[in-house]
């Protein structure tokens, strides 16, 4: 009934919708992709992070959080060792306080406040109990 709400929980929500969203847009599979050429090259066992074309294409092909946070442990303890629902909670109150969005048409409002009226009217709350509307 949303009488609850984690903000933090939305914050790190829509993050990981955003790597869902990336992910079912797939990965190209073409020979600058497959590097059978690398991988021919550092031959097996061999270290594939340290070649330019995995540093070429790891930025590209990985999603960008913001939250998750991929460095190195003693990096992220210099940092302040932050967990992901920390900064999803500091990220939801920087938000709160700076985001500005923009207004609802009427047209948009009016739609609104029917479809609430038409629920109210469903779950037969008195009219005086409803709340006040303000367009």
């Amino acid at each position: 009934m949303g009488m609850t709400i984690s903000f933090g929980q939305m914050v790190m929500d829509n993050e990981f919708a955003g790597m869902i969203k990336y992910l079912v847009q797939g990965i190209p599979v073409n020979d600058e992709m497959l590097a059978v050429d690398v991988i021919h090259e550092v031959g097996p066992f061999g270290d594939f992070i340290n070649q330019d074309h995995t540093r070429k294409h790891m930025k590209t092909f990985q999603s960008q959080t913001k939250l998750i946070d991929r460095r190195r442990r003693d990096f992220w303890q210099q940092l302040g060792g932050t967990d992901m629902a920390q900064r999803a909670k500091e990220e939801a109150k920087y938000i709160l306080k700076t985001h500005k969005p923009d207004p609802l048409s009427p047209e948009i409002l009016s739609t609104l406040h029917s479809i609430v009226e038409s629920a109210e009217a469903e779950l037969c709350i008195p009219k005086e109990r409803r709340r006040r509307r303000q367009s």
